[in-house]
């Protein structure tokens, strides 16, 4: 199913053939450089996968599968993420929705994170009852930062990641927020 579109994007359900593509686009140093764990194995990428496909059928909103219009093919995925209460960590902000990104590498500097960006925003504007997105990563990740400035996301506050180990570079974390 396609859920919605941008000028250059469609976003959809996930496919079997975008598996193989999301496997290595997980095993890729560069899109994982902002991640503790470095790699995800092809079991784990395949589950995450299906578990988007799910919570797609289930809820309607979560993670998109995103593909290019003029060719068809998988480019990675963005999506929203309700945290709440119950899990590993407590922040202030929980319960709250964030919105994610992750491309694979030969699509990035090419305005297709920050259109994703928008179009998602416009997505869960008329279609969900959501009326703030935050957007949680590593103070490090200049590129992201850049991204939600781009479709109007303000800082809003830092803090150490609890799951990430003491002393490694990516603890310190950014929040970023837009009201919708």
């Amino acid at each position: 199913m396609i859920y919605f579109k941008t000028k250059r994007l469609i976003f959809r359900d996930w496919k079997a053939s975008d598996i193989p593509k999301f496997q290595r686009m997980n095993i890729d140093p560069d899109v994982r450089r902002y991640y503790e764990v470095k790699e995800l194995d092809k079991e784990i990428s395949k589950t995450r996968a299906e578990e988007f496909q799910k919570h797609l059928e289930d809820r309607g909103f979560g993670f998109f599968a995103v593909e290019l219009k003029r060719t068809g093919e998988f480019i990675g995925m963005i999506g929203i993420k309700v945290i709440d209460e119950n899990g590993p960590f407590k922040l202030e902000i929980f319960p709250c929705v964030e919105i994610r990104w992750k491309l694979m590498k030969k699509y990035w500097n090419q305005g297709y994170a920050t259109e994703a960006g928008v179009g998602l925003i416009r997505f869960v504007d008329r279609n969900t009852n959501i009326h703030e997105l935050y957007a949680l990563f590593p103070k490090k990740n200049f590129a992201i930062q850049n991204v939600v400035e781009k479709i109007g996301m303000t800082y809003h506050s830092s803090f150490d990641h609890p799951l990430i180990t003491d002393g490694h570079q990516l603890k310190p974390f950014s929040v970023f927020y837009r009201k919708i």
